[in-house]
């Protein structure tokens, strides 16, 4: 059911991040935090591993010139 504003409480950015963070451990646990940063540090570093290899594929481009 849809509440009026007038009638929510003001909570701070800080009170609302705690809040849903956890919520999120409760609903899914621990591990959960564990897991999405591992596939966030993997997807990093493959990110970066794609970067340097543009960066000599344009730079061996560039020699032959």
């Amino acid at each position: 059911m849809a509440q009026n504003k007038d009638n929510i409480e003001s909570i701070t950015v800080e009170e609302a991040g705690r809040s849903g963070g956890t919520t999120t451990r409760d609903r899914y646990g621990s591990e959960f935090y564990s897991e999405i940063g591992r596939k966030g540090g993997q997807a990093r570093a493959k990110s970066q591993k794609n970067k340097k290899r543009a960066r000599k594929a344009n730079q061996a481009a560039r020699d032959k010139e």
